[in-house]
């Protein structure tokens, strides 16, 4: 079992960053890939991007390019994704998610934190 907790989420101007964390903890996860997702109220669960925890290989989808990254630290079994220069359509509930194979399909993952909400103001 593997259990992900999500914070750093909160209020913040446009223009501003916020570094979110996944603690991760249960079973090793150094076959696993480590995926962050968004929902905003409404929309689908979209994908932000993936990091491999063996290797530390990143993926980042188009429109987060150069304002979103995401990074791990093996030691503290933890995940990051670092958002800077936030707009307010970057508000929304930012979820960790662990799996397997990877990829952009929330139904792909097995495991999932609770979500923390980011909230950007103009």
């Amino acid at each position: 079992q593997v259990q992900l907790v999500e914070s750093g989420g909160g209020l913040v101007q446009a223009g501003g960053s916020l570094r979110l964390s996944c603690a991760a903890s249960g079973r090793t996860l150094r076959t696993y890939v480590m995926a962050w997702f968004r929902q905003a109220p409404g929309k689908e669960r979209d994908f932000i991007g993936v990091i491999s925890w063996s290797d530390g290989q990143t993926y980042h989808v188009d429109s987060v390019k150069g304002r979103f990254t995401i990074s791990r630290d093996n030691a503290k079994n933890t995940v990051y994704l670092q958002l800077n220069n936030l707009k307010p359509e970057d508000t929304a509930v930012y979820y960790c998610a662990a799996g397997r194979r990877g990829g952009g399909n929330w139904r792909a993952y097995d495991y999932w934190g609770q979500g923390t909400q980011v909230t950007v103001s103009s």
